[in-house]
């Protein structure tokens, strides 16, 4: 008994180890490379400067210094944005950085205020590929699983999960592509629904006599929620029907519930 809890112990231990180790890759990767992550502003879109001035910075962010002031009533493109920050260029071809607060107070070529949307939720509304990871229960064991999609369009996306259940007298190993449906995927709650195919394999502890390894087809249905919380993280819990064709005439049918962490891109 002691050696199952040990196997089992130690396998858990290995799947938290990659988890962490994948996801701490896609923070780091987040945070030193912003400018990957950059979306092009509307292409030379000029802007009258109704402030006093506009501060312009070497960089984009506030620990950059500012080398140059626009005064009021002149005018700027907007080149491109970095999160919060837009690279304009003035009328005398200076170019700089300047934060999305100061230019919410210009004017379009038409005379109409500029106004600029959550630049976070408009990320967030063009995600288009997820890469995340969850715990959670498979039937009454504890199960870990990776997961990553990609939205082909507003409401549709395929994914594909990869995941381990560890039990104490065996381990089990699945992987599935769903179809997922995501009727609300503007909102900030959203409630998807997914179908989709894939494989089922049981290895039972070789200790055990007479115990045969299962390697059947497998279908799932789910259903769940995501909930965007910030920056490019998304809550996600979701709740799965797993049927196993482990014969001709036979099937299993477990369930699984899960909750875990996503990034977008």
């Amino acid at each position: 008994m002691n050696r199952l809890l040990a196997r089992r112990a130690s396998t858990c231990r290995a799947l938290v180890s990659s988890i962490a180790a994948l996801l701490c890759a896609v923070a780091a990767l987040i945070a030193v490379s912003p400018s990957a992550w950059a979306a092009d502003a509307p292409s030379e879109e000029r802007l009258r400067v109704a402030d006093p001035y506009l501060e312009l910075h070497t960089g984009p962010g506030r620990g950059f210094p500012i080398f140059f002031t626009v005064a009021r009533d002149e005018w700027v493109v907007v080149q491109l944005r970095d999160t919060d920050w837009y690279r304009v260029r003035t009328d005398g071809g200076k170019e700089g950085w300047v934060h999305r607060s100061q230019l919410s107070n210009t004017f379009t070529e038409a005379g109409v205020q500029k106004t600029f949307r959550d630049i976070l939720i408009d990320d967030y509304l063009a995600r288009r590929v997820q890469l995340g990871a969850a715990w959670g229960k498979f039937k009454t064991e504890p199960m870990l699983k990776l997961w990553t999609s990609y939205r082909f369009s507003e409401t549709l996306s395929a994914e594909a999960t990869v995941g381990q259940v560890q039990g104490l007298f065996s381990g089990t190993n699945i992987w599935h592509l769903n179809l997922v449906s995501e009727p609300l995927s503007d909102k900030r709650l959203s409630p998807f629904f997914a179908i989709g195919v894939g494989k089922f394999k049981n290895l039972p502890n070789s200790q055990l006599v007479g115990a045969l390894p299962v390697n059947a087809k497998l279908s799932n249905a789910s259903i769940g929620a995501r909930y965007y919380l910030t920056d490019r993280f998304i809550l996600r819990v979701d709740y799965t029907l797993y049927t196993a064709f482990v014969g001709d005439t036979r099937t299993g049918e477990f369930r699984a519930k899960t909750i875990g962490l996503a990034f977008f891109f």
